[in-house]
């Protein structure tokens, strides 16, 4: 049976740019997908695949603080992710290497309200740093 107490909740989560750690984020989402090749092959009446190149993909999102992201502009960097809710088995860290925004926004505000960043990027590959293990 689920221990309740293991689900791990966001609210501990930090991103990290080149080592700097952006508590202005709230919310973090990457995610790897995969070009399968459909092949047809003879004696055999079922597709397989063959893996193809990867693409790398994500959002961070939080409140304007700074003009890091647009001085930073379309220079490569890194991401590190980690998800550390004290009540869960460990800590997850995922590095995201080689990344690149895809737009920098210039202004976004409206009078009387939070200045909301949102960026979305690219990467390059990724490594998985610390897994969270069951006990």
């Amino acid at each position: 049976m689920l221990d309740a107490s293991r689900v791990i909740l966001g609210t501990h989560g930090q991103l990290h740019i080149d080592g700097v750690w952006q508590t202005n984020i709230n919310k973090l989402e990457a995610s790897v997908e995969i070009e399968k090749r459909e092949l047809n092959l003879v004696g055999n009446d079922w597709k397989v695949h063959k893996n193809g190149a990867k693409k790398g993909t994500g959002t961070m999102t939080g409140y304007k603080v700074t003009s890091d992201m647009i001085v930073r502009g379309f220079t490569k960097f890194q991401i590190i992710s980690k998800l550390n809710d004290p009540e869960s088995y460990g800590h997850e860290s995922v590095l995201l290497k080689g990344c690149m925004v895809d737009k920098i926004q210039l202004a976004n505000w409206t009078a009387g309200e939070e200045v909301p960043e949102e960026t979305g990027f690219t990467f390059e590959g990724f490594e998985l740093l610390n897994p969270i293990v069951a006990n």
